[in-house]
């Protein structure tokens, strides 16, 4: 290890908070699919800072952009209008073909936004008592106390228990009895990842979200997708949801969308948006100009570099390689992905040694679960990075047999 990284290691446990289990590792810069640590050494990035830098680290259209607002204006508040927030938030709208924006800083803080706005849209419809909410057991919707209620894993839970009891109740993912037992008059909201990423890489199912629209529909309910991780590309499509041809109330957005800067978006229907009424919900950073600048820069960057089109690709020839790869490896159970967010599913809970195995050769991939490898390669990623990938990885897995 180089001096520089000892000094960051020592300064990090002296003064930062112990919340990150992190990796023996510090990195210095990055373009494209590569990273570079603070010993040159070079990594083939299939982590993305999860699932963030879809247009690969130090994009040139991404950087002139945050260096161009920067000299501009940096931060007024949201006490005053700023060009491009405006500017993104009617580029969010035509995407989508609907809705009204919300922007934060982070995907929970999103999500916090549509759990709020569902119970602020019941009182509008004189159902007060709908305060509760549904969600998937193995969902990741967040750290807020109110997202991680809503996150479907119990051991999230424990070290700040309780969780408010009135608030979630979670069902199986894809299991639509379970659904409609639990969708009751208590219930204003269902929140829904279109693709599980934290939990295991679990797509739901274009049947399951069908039921769900349609209980919902009846029942008075709004339909919220968190595509904090699936949206804008991610999955082959712009949005998760569009593979199902369900569309949702709300839809949660963040991660890819700045670039690798701050920022979130809750993106709701019209008449569901007008629910809001000033003071309800606010942010002092969210929407700021620099962040808008950088994520008008990556819709820019997906839609005339063709890295959703890409992403479908590179995510079917990616599992099509990992399953060819491994299949003579007793120490994989599964691979399963949509577009470019793939899961390969251990026999064993050895995950970290696999990820530790693959850094030491120059592959970066991470463990959401024990048994679970996750990768969520930049969306710009080549055949040639594709096959790269798979030998590494297939090598340390076969090591293990």
């Amino acid at each position: 290890m180089s001096d520089t990284f000892d000094r960051i290691r020592e300064a990090e446990t002296s003064f930062h908070m112990p919340v990150y289990g992190r990796q023996p590792v510090a990195f210095a810069r990055g373009a494209g699919s590569t990273l570079w640590d603070t010993n040159g050494t070079e990594y083939l990035d299939f982590v993305a800072g999860i699932a963030v830098m879809s247009v690969g680290h130090s994009h040139p259209k991404v950087v002139e952009a945050i260096r161009t607002q920067a000299g501009l204006l940096t931060h007024v508040s949201n006490l005053y209008y700023t060009e491009p927030q405006v500017l993104l938030a009617e580029r969010l709208h035509d995407l989508l073909g609907w809705g009204k924006v919300f922007f934060a800083n982070s995907g929970a803080e999103a999500n916090e936004c549509a759990v709020k706005l569902a119970r602020r849209w019941q009182r509008e419809q004189e159902r007060p008592g709908r305060a509760g909410l549904v969600a998937a057991l193995g969902s990741f919707h967040g750290r807020t106390v109110a997202t991680l209620a809503a996150t479907g894993q119990p051991a999230k839970h424990e070290p700040f228990a309780p969780m408010p009891p009135e608030l979630v109740h979670h069902v199986p993912l894809n299991d639509a009895d379970a659904l409609d037992g639990a969708l009751d008059d208590g219930i204003g909201a269902l929140l829904l990842e279109v693709v599980q990423g934290e939990g295991g890489i679990n797509p739901a199912t274009p049947e399951y979200l069908k039921a769900a629209r349609e209980l919902c529909d009846e029942r008075g309910i709004l339909l919220i997708f968190d595509e904090v991780q699936t949206g804008l590309g991610r999955t082959g499509r712009w949005f998760g949801f569009q593979h199902s041809g369900v569309t949702p109330d709300v839809v949660t957005l963040a991660k890819a969308l700045g670039g690798g800067l701050p920022i979130g978006a809750c993106i709701a229907r019209e008449d569901v948006a007008e629910a809001f009424r000033p003071g309800d919900h606010a942010t002092t950073f969210g929407g700021g100009p620099v962040p808008c600048a950088a994520a008008l820069a990556v819709l820019d960057v997906i839609s005339t570099e063709g890295l959703v089109e890409n992403s479908a690709r590179m995510g079917e020839l990616l599992v099509a390689k990992l399953r060819d790869g491994l299949a003579s490896a007793p120490a994989v159970k599964d691979v399963r992905g949509v577009g470019l967010l793939v899961g390969v599913e251990l026999s064993g809970e050895y995950s970290r040694d696999v990820v530790d195995a693959c850094r030491e050769r120059g592959l970066l991939v991470n463990n959401v679960r024990p048994d679970m490898i996750r990768l969520s390669p930049p969306l710009i990623v080549t055949a040639d990075d594709v096959e790269r990938a798979v030998a590494i990885l297939a090598g340390v897995l076969k090591e293990r047999a």
